[in-house]
């Protein structure tokens, strides 16, 4: 069997914070959080605001601020992804396109910034040309770009490096439709020339078009992952009550909102995070509750079928 190239297993992710009276406490908001991302394939991952997909790729790329506290495991490649092979292969191995364009350096001009240290000035041009940026904006500093221009810059520096795994955190808001798809053919061009591509994103209408799987997240965990035939089959192909009202929230079905809130990570429901919000929920949704392996995807459900 095909070994992952990157393997997260009961991966959490809590903070030390300080209440009301600078009592410290420690506050969760990954949970158990086990997913895989292949060698030449996409893995969309999708889910509301606040659910902890940004909080995922700053724990893979180690990257998380100094109040945080790690633990499970992470296998890139076979070896265990600790602080010291992070660092090493953060930005070469494995690149971040992050959500955020204030990741730029507002100092510095963006070409310089684009080329990095081991890229050419060959390599520059020809990503600019790839995402209609002129060669003006080697010249420019960030304050000089419209939203837009700032993330084509953001995924031209990504794919400067010869990467095995991109961790693409929402590379296309402020894109044109043409555009953002022209970003994720591109990521589709890079998995099937064999790298890894972990996918965060919004625009999920768009991932169909590219993605190879999709893992859905809620709360700080994954609650379904499958293949994404399956979301495009519709809802009765998924597994999840949560994939379910996911489906019927797009804008093509009317955004069918369900009763109730993600949520807070300081006031989690005990059992399945979802119950709270599922019909279909019972007194055995108050116990533990995992992963488990059902018509060839996985589902955090007691009463999936």
């Amino acid at each position: 069997m095909k070994e992952p190239l990157l393997n997260i297993e009961n991966l959490t992710v809590s903070f030390d914070m300080y209440d009301r009276g600078f009592e410290k406490k420690r506050l969760e908001v990954i949970h158990s959080l086990s997913l895989q991302v292949y060698d030449g394939e996409i893995l969309a991952v999708v889910g509301a605001s606040g659910s902890g997909k940004s909080l995922l790729a700053n724990a893979v790329l180690g990257i998380l601020p100094g109040n945080s506290q790690v633990s499970g495991e992470m296998i890139y490649d076979g070896v265990k992804l600790d602080a010291g092979r992070q660092k090493k292969l953060r930005g070469k191995e494995i690149v971040l396109i992050p959500q955020s364009v204030d990741y730029l350096d507002p100092l510095m001009r963006v070409g310089k910034q684009v080329r990095g240290v081991s890229g050419t000035v060959e390599k520059m041009k020809k990503a600019f040309k790839r995402y209609n940026l002129s060669e003006a904006v080697e010249e420019m500093y960030p304050f000089q770009l419209s939203g837009g221009m700032a993330r084509r810059v953001l995924v031209s520096t990504a794919v400067m490096e010869k990467s095995r795994l991109i961790i693409a955190d929402e590379p296309t808001p402020g894109l044109d439709t043409d555009m953002a798809m022209e970003t994720l053919r591109h990521f589709r061009e890079l998995a099937d020339s064999g790298c890894g591509v972990l996918l965060i994103t919004h625009d999920i209408d768009l991932a169909f078009n590219v993605a190879d799987r999709i893992a859905v997240f809620y709360a700080g965990t994954v609650v379904e992952e499958c293949p994404v035939e399956d979301f495009k089959a519709g809802k009765e192909a998924l597994r999840h009550p949560y994939s379910k009202a996911f489906i019927d929230a797009l804008p093509q079905n009317d955004f069918k909102p369900i009763e109730g809130t993600q949520p807070y990570a300081g006031n989690l429901p005990e059992g399945c995070l979802f119950a709270p919000r599922c019909p279909y929920r019972t007194d055995k949704c108050a116990e533990n509750i995992e992963m488990r392996e059902l018509r060839g995807g996985k589902v955090r459900c007691i009463h999936a079928t």
